[in-house]
C-alpha cells in the first residue's frame, strides 16, 4: 500500500469560532493549537500547514485555576541592561486579554517557520463581536 502524500491545492481552510468564556486557559489552547496544525484531519502532514482558522470570542472571561492570577507573570526584555519587565497574568488580562491567550497558543505550536505560518491563523478578541462574519464560521464546541 502506498503512503498518501496531500498536496498543497488539496488543503480546505475551514473557520471556527470559539467561545472562550469560563473556560480553563491551558486546556482551551491546547485544542485551539490541534486545530491550526490541522491534527483533527485526517490528512494531518507535520512538514505542512493544514489546519484551519480559529476565532475565539470574550478571551477576557478565561478561566484560570488556582493562585495563576497573582503567581504567573510574562517577561520581556527591552535588550538593555536592567530591561527586564515582568506583568502578572491578573494585570495581563486586564490591559491585554487576547494576549494571554496568544502567548499560550503560541508555545504549543512548533517553534520555526511553520509555527510562525500557523500563529496567524488566530484570531483573538476580547469581547463578543468579531469581523470574520463573511467567511462564515462554524461553532465550535470544545
Amino acid at each position: 500500500m502506498k503512503t498518501y502524500a496531500v498536496r498543497a491545492s488539496e488543503i480546505k481552510r475551514e473557520w471556527f469560532v470559539v467561545d472562550a468564556e469560563g473556560k480553563t486557559l491551558g486546556r482551551l489552547a491546547s485544542e485551539i493549537a490541534k486545530i491550526l496544525k490541522g491534527k483533527h484531519k485526517p490528512i494531518y502532514s507535520p512538514h505542512l500547514d493544514v489546519g484551519d482558522f480559529v476565532i475565539v470570542i470574550n478571551a477576557d472571561k478565561i478561566h484560570v485555576t488556582g493562585r495563576k492570577r497573582d503567581q504567573k507573570f510574562y517577561y520581556r526584555h527591552s535588550g538593555y541592561p536592567g530591561g527586564l519587565k515582568k506583568i502578572s497574568l491578573r494585570d495581563q488580562l486586564a490591559k491585554h486579554p487576547t494576549r494571554v491567550l496568544e502567548a499560550a497558543v503560541r508555545g504549543m505550536l512548533p517553534k520555526n517557520r511553520l509555527g510562525r505560518r500557523m500563529i496567524k491563523k488566530l484570531k483573538v478578541y476580547a469581547g463578543p463581536e468579531h469581523p470574520h462574519q463573511a467567511q462564515q464560521p462554524k461553532k465550535l464546541v470544545l
